[in-house]
């Protein structure tokens, strides 16, 4: 199995009008990457080292996206709309390459896993020409139904086409399947179009490839690994699988997930055992957790990399490029982003850190901000090692606090601090006796006056 070569055709051209977007409909998103993505993943972790993409609607912006998250992929235009065999060999110049195997698949069932691809490949290798992936339902009004005898698949019928005896079948067909690549331009090619709509059928191949004597088997796979999507009430069912699936592999690696109905991850992310996450945390796409963190309630990271036991939260906010060293602390309402926040360094409240560096044990007091953009550029603030910044501080980038330097509350720091040095950056305090209190009373007049 290993030895055999296999092209993955993914059927990725169709409009999607029942999404109502201009995007094309296989490039809306299941946990932050493209639904089309996610079918491209599972066929290479079965085992594809070719990929085909059919496309048409949308077919730069589909070339744009490929291009991301399959870059070795050929792409191949369905200038009209006949039908899915007719779609399959667009690819025509992929296949004629011989490929040992062929999955077809399609672009907007995302839920597919490589087990269920597998298996069909395993029927290939054991002398099947043509494999269909079904699944089983209590409910199967709709569905092409899967007939077999003797142990051979013998046709896919629609439902329309089905006697009595047959819409009891409960099996029924996925769309996908895996064909022999040395019988599947033959095969295809035998398609014909005399039906109603006068299209080319991919369910056809069934009953040719038995008139030749072939073998044709179906394997089973779960509902949801045939989930299609058409609309964004059932993008949103298949995020919310997509989700619990993961939940369910997070906690069974040793991830405490306190309320896992709502945490949400990425597609990418990676998360370490041993770490807590409280409720309501979402995590975006490029998120690193090593083990031992703990991740308060609310917060949202996304493109950040936190390291063992660090703790973050609650209500924190880590963005892109945010980088938090061993026992490192980002604590309530505070933002982190283009920063490294070292060793046992604290961030403790209501904080901005941006394009930064806060050195090992140093502390960040409440309300600080580096003020690393002047409208035009970015610039850089360096904090050292065991420094202290007192509360509601401002650091103008660029900037230097030197190691064990010392910033007094309130302070707007314009120019670096030597190490250990004190520096404070703001005015000096006057006091007036009385005069709040004749404040008070003008303020009162005045007020008083606006309401005659």
């Amino acid at each position: 199995m290993s030895q055999r070569s296999c092209l993955s055709v993914i059927l990725a051209a169709g409009e999607g009008t029942r999404m109502k977007s201009a995007l094309p409909k296989v490039l809306h998103q299941i946990a932050g990457l493209p639904m089309v993505a996610h079918v491209v993943k599972a066929a290479e972790s079965a085992g594809a080292n070719g990929q085909a993409l059919v496309i048409g609607h949308g077919a730069d912006e589909m070339r744009n996206a490929a291009a991301k998250f399959a870059p070795k992929a050929e792409t191949f235009v369905q200038e009209k709309r006949l039908g899915t065999a007719h779609a399959v060999l667009a690819a025509r110049d992929a296949i004629s390459k011989g490929y040992d195997d062929v999955l077809v698949m399609f672009g907007d069932t995302p839920l597919i896993d490589s087990d269920a691809l597998t298996a069909a490949r395993l029927k290939l290798a054991e002398g099947a020409a043509v494999v269909v992936i079904g699944f089983r339902t209590p409910n199967p009004t709709g569905y092409g139904r899967l007939i077999e005898k003797g142990g051979k698949l013998i046709a896919i019928r629609e439902e329309k086409d089905c006697s009595d005896e047959e819409k009891r079948i409960t099996f029924c067909n996925a769309g996908m399947m895996a064909v022999a690549g040395g019988q599947a331009l033959k095969l295809l090619d035998a398609v014909g179009n005399k039906n109603a709509k006068g299209e080319y059928y991919l369910t056809d191949i069934v009953e040719i490839a038995g008139g030749q004597g072939l073998d044709v088997v179906a394997t089973e796979a779960s509902f949801e690994n045939a989930l299609g999507i058409n609309n964004r009430a059932e993008l949103a069912e298949a995020e919310g699988i997509w989700q619990r699936r993961r939940r369910r592999q997070a906690m069974l690696s040793g991830v405490t997930l306190i309320a896992p109905e709502t945490v949400f991850f990425s597609h990418d992310t990676e998360i370490g055992a041993d770490t807590i996450v409280e409720p309501n945390v979402w995590f975006g796409p490029g998120v690193k957790i090593a083990t031992g963190a703990k991740i308060h309630a609310f917060s949202h990271i996304e493109g950040a990399t936190v390291a063992s036991n660090c703790d973050v939260g609650p209500f924190a906010r880590l963005r892109t490029g945010a980088d938090l060293k061993q026992k490192a602390k980002v604590g309530n309402f505070c933002e982190v982003k283009q920063a490294v926040i070292e060793e046992g360094a604290k961030v403790n409240h209501l904080t901005y850190i941006g394009d930064a560096r806060v050195g090992a044990g140093a502390n960040i007091g409440a309300g600080t901000i580096t003020c690393n953009y002047d409208g035009y550029s970015k610039f850089f603030t360096d904090i050292g090692e065991g420094a202290f910044i007192g509360s509601n501080s401002s650091l103008v980038a660029p900037l230097s606090i030197g190691k064990g330097g010392y910033i007094a509350s309130g302070s707007i720091i314009t120019e670096s601090v030597p190490d250990d040095a004190l520096a404070f950056g703001r005015a000096r305090q006057r006091t007036l006796p009385g005069k709040g209190k004749e404040l008070r009373v003008r303020f009162a007049s005045a007020a008083a006056a606006k309401k005659k």
